[in-house]
């Protein structure tokens, strides 16, 4: 592991969008913000004061949300629609299936507090599946980046692309480690380690999670090579089949069920392509239940010591 990285200091990812959205509107008037009474918990309280005249509170009313931001794309605006995550996309599938991802309207559907992390709000609020809801609709791409850095930098690279976007992201602090200054590439994996007993491919929260086991795994003489997989659609093809060739083993870490996530989408790929021993650090077919974020990730099995036992049983299979 050559790959050294410095936690910068905790910040939520839900700030990230928020910082990346005031930027966006600053520099391209096309962009404008809906939210379903959800400003300061989305964090669009700045491009609302910067920008009233692009900003539309849409109250309780996600679906309506989604087809009005569905109108202003049809009209030439580049709609960002903000809630949570359990709002934005189980309560309103049907109008993203139709009149976003089947149309192929540039709305970029921007979901906060997923996850188990949402913590003490519970499990009608913690959505874990909605990777899968969401990456099995054509024309959508599904992106989950891992911290503050990232995740402003997304936010202002899914303007630029043309059509439908599902941005996800989190209500906790959590380590903030990417450099500031890079690039989002859509659909382009972050090797973030060199490795060769095995790979984990790891995405949003988990990638720091990957980060700490790694570190841990190198002092026991296991080299891991370490994959941020913010775009799980389209999935960097190419990165995987490459890595997992090299290493023989694969352990796929989320924030997200086993069912429909990215772990499934590997791991798919790989039985096509390249079989081999893969591990699942995911939620394993359950609701969550209300406590602390900490807590919770232990409770489901997505902690740093989780992501260890999984590297330990892949490369036992190999």
């Amino acid at each position: 592991m050559k790959a050294k990285f410095e936690n910068k200091g905790n910040k939520d990812t839900r700030s990230g969008f928020g910082a990346g959205l005031s930027e966006l509107g600053k520099k391209n008037e096309k962009v404008v913000a809906l939210c379903a009474d959800l400003t300061g918990s989305l964090k669009m309280d700045a491009f609302a004061a910067e920008h009233p005249e692009r900003f539309f509170q849409c109250g309780i009313a996600e679906a309506n949300m989604i087809g009005t931001a569905a109108g202003l794309a049809v009209s030439g605006k580049i709609p960002f629609v903000g809630s949570f995550a359990g709002f934005v996309t189980g309560r309103v599938y049907d109008q993203v299936r139709q009149t976003v991802a089947y149309s192929e309207t540039n709305v970029k559907i921007c979901a906060s507090h997923a996850g188990i992390t949402l913590g003490e709000d519970g499990a009608t609020h913690q959505i874990m599946e909605d990777i899968g809801l969401m990456r099995m609709l054509p024309n959508l791409t599904v992106i989950n980046p891992c911290d503050y850095n990232q995740t402003k930098a997304a936010t202002i690279a899914v303007a630029e692309h043309n059509g439908p976007v599902y941005l996800r992201f989190g209500r906790p602090s959590v380590p903030n480690f990417m450099p500031e200054d890079l690039p989002f590439e859509i659909g382009k994996a972050i090797k973030l380690t060199e490795g060769k007993d095995v790979t984990i491919f790891a995405t949003g929260h988990l990638v720091w999670e990957a980060i700490v086991a790694a570190e841990e795994l190198e002092r026991e003489g296991i080299s891991a090579e370490l994959i941020n997989i913010h775009t799980i659609k389209p999935l960097d093809q190419k990165a995987v089949l490459e890595s997992a060739a090299k290493t023989g083993a694969v352990v796929t870490a989320e924030e997200h069920l086993i069912a429909g996530g990215m772990g499934e989408l590997i791991a798919g790929l790989l039985a096509r392509e390249l079989p081999l021993p893969v591990e699942f650090v995911a939620v394993d077919d359950h609701f969550g239940q209300s406590g602390e974020p900490a807590q919770l990730m232990k409770e489901y099995g997505l902690s740093s010591a989780d992501i260890i036992a999984a590297v330990k049983r892949a490369i036992k299979r190999k």
